[in-house]
């Protein structure tokens, strides 16, 4: 059996193979074992593989979870090249390794839209809450955009701005604010802040930095109500992603309806997926994998002419 560590590409990210609730991934030189709740399928690798893997995760009712660590030299960090970014890699309590690649293809629109529209010469401010490691606000600066990055979490911000660093993008024009995110949309609001692009990525239950709480069921509905009035006359879009259970595609699209005329763009209301890798040649297996894993959903608004 080859050894998947020898046999594929070094510093990045590949999903395997995923099945039976879990996915098999290769984050930099190291492989992982963690939680998919809706790879409902059988895995397509053999159960050697499955098994020779440095750390698996097993997540608790509570949604926290344990770490087991097979490979005892891992290091408590290191980074991975995803496209330009250069992602700081941790093992957090709630399985998160920092990276998600789910969020690729909204990346990709954030920053085309982006940098078309600062090419046409319009200014552009971007909102980006519960921010975390900084994968979008990185794809909205590095075309143009000043962004607010906003997370709750100390730790996050400062992860986020170790990933600015290593990547080269320590002088782009970001403010890091660590806050409670509904506190400061209701200061934003005061002060009457506009936004040509919001996004949101907020988690099933969190805490802010004084104990305050998040919780998605009853916070988020009335959260959109007051992002609404952030959007500026000339805003260009919305993106609303989420992995909560019950947070479908059409959830999120009517979400967004309640802040945004949808008749007045273009909206991507889909699964985020990730592709595992699919030729023997990458692999060394002789087997062929053409599966997408879906990774929670995401609404993205993009207004036409303006």
């Amino acid at each position: 059996m080859p050894n998947l560590k020898d046999s594929l590409p070094q510093g990045s990210y590949q999903l395997l193979d995923s099945g039976n609730f879990q996915k098999l991934e290769r984050v930099g030189p190291y492989l992982f074992v963690r939680p998919a709740a809706q790879a409902v399928w059988r895995p397509k690798l053999p159960d050697s593989v499955w098994q020779a893997v440095d750390a698996r995760f097993t997540r608790f009712s509570g949604g926290d979870g344990k770490w087991t660590v097979m490979n005892r030299s891992m290091p408590p960090a290191w980074r991975i090249q995803t496209g330009p970014v250069s992602f700081t890699i941790k093992m957090t309590d709630f399985g998160h390794l920092g990276i998600f690649p789910e969020q690729d293809a909204n990346w990709r629109r954030l920053h085309d839209l982006i940098k078309a529209r600062v090419q046409s010469g319009k200014d552009f401010e971007v909102l980006n809450l519960f921010a975390y490691t900084g994968g979008s606000t990185f794809a909205c600066a590095t075309a143009g955009a000043k962004v607010v990055h906003v997370d709750a979490s100390k730790t996050s911000v400062s992860w986020a701005r170790e990933n600015a660093e290593h990547s080269g993008y320590d002088k782009l024009p970001v403010r890091w604010i660590i806050d409670d995110v509904k506190k400061f949309v209701g200061r934003e609001l005061r002060r009457g802040s506009k936004y040509q692009g919001i996004i949101l990525d907020p988690p099933s239950y969190g805490r802010g930095p004084k104990g305050e709480t998040w919780q998605i069921e009853t916070d988020l509905a009335d959260h959109l109500k007051e992002l609404g009035q952030l959007l500026a006359d000339d805003y260009s879009f919305v993106l609303l992603s989420a992995h909560s259970t019950g947070y479908t595609p059409i959830a999120l699209r009517n979400l967004v309806s309640s802040i945004c005329d949808l008749s007045q763009g273009e909206c991507y209301a889909e699964e985020m997926l990730v592709p595992e890798v699919g030729d023997k040649k990458s692999t060394g297996i002789n087997v062929t994998i053409e599966r997408y894993l879906p990774s929670g959903a995401s609404c993205f608004f993009m207004r036409r002419n303006v």
